[in-house]
């Protein structure tokens, strides 16, 4: 079962209460996704959001998943793919953790970085094997803007979307000419529950609007998404900020 025209028949979702996930397996459901599968810790949020997939059409299932538990990763996830071929992989967990406690708290930010790059690690490797020998499919990595330069505000999370890119990008360059393709996504600030009561940085966006970038990067193969497209240019020029100059400069 491949994936015509950037859409898939199949997906799972690494994280499977992830706001942006359930975004894009929405749109995809209402062109040709039939088969979802979410992977995330039992709870019923995720309870919730298979029913509301399944109102939609799509059979929906649902796998016990947690990024820190690394060593369970292989069996987990690799029985999925004996049910059957995936057509989408799309990594979407990760936490924003509290920058000021984790300073405080080196165990809460060994925690942060363990989610959102550790975790990643394993599970992206672990199903890019399986795409590999299937012989085709797509992995989307939700990376983020954070990760073009650490800043003061937010280092410790940015640090670990920074590690997560550069994985990413190697990944999508060992697996090229495979038939599995990798796009890395890089959100900037989105409205969500994760950034509910955080001042709102410009080019703010939604997960709605990040799951039409993804669908649309799909469909043109595309290696890397900034989401708005206006960010490329705005981080092109802040990468080159010398450091006295950007630390003044008013970023989160």
């Amino acid at each position: 079962m491949k994936d015509a025209f950037g859409t898939p028949q199949s997906l799972l979702l690494l994280g499977g209460t992830s706001e942006i996930g359930l975004a894009t397996a929405r749109r995809l459901i209402a062109r040709r996704t039939r088969t979802v599968w979410l992977a995330g810790r039992p709870s019923p949020a995720l309870t919730a959001a298979a029913d509301s997939l399944r109102a939609l059409g799509a059979d929906v299932r649902t796998v016990p998943f947690d990024a820190l538990d690394t060593e369970s990763h292989e069996e987990r996830l690799g029985k999925i793919f004996t049910q059957g071929d995936i057509d989408l992989v799309l990594l979407a967990f990760g936490i924003l953790g509290d920058q000021a406690r984790d300073e405080a708290d080196p165990l809460a930010a060994v925690r942060v970085a363990q989610t959102n790059y550790t975790g990643a690690v394993s599970a992206g490797l672990v199903c890019a094997r399986a795409l590999q020998s299937q012989g085709h499919g797509s992995l989307v990595v939700l990376s983020s803007v954070a990760g073009e330069r650490a800043r003061r505000a937010n280092f410790i999370y940015g640090s670990s979307k920074a590690g997560l890119d550069a994985f990413a990008q190697g990944l999508g360059d060992a697996l090229h000419g495979t038939g599995v393709h990798v796009m890395v996504v890089r959100p900037g600030f989105v409205r969500s529950k994760m950034t509910a009561g955080l001042a709102e940085a410009p080019l703010a966006t939604t997960p709605e609007t990040v799951a039409r970038a993804i669908e649309l990067g799909l469909r043109r193969r595309s290696e890397t998404v900034w989401v708005p497209g206006a960010l490329r240019v705005v981080m092109s020029a802040l990468r080159h900020v010398p450091r006295p100059v950007f630390r003044r400069l008013p970023v989160r």
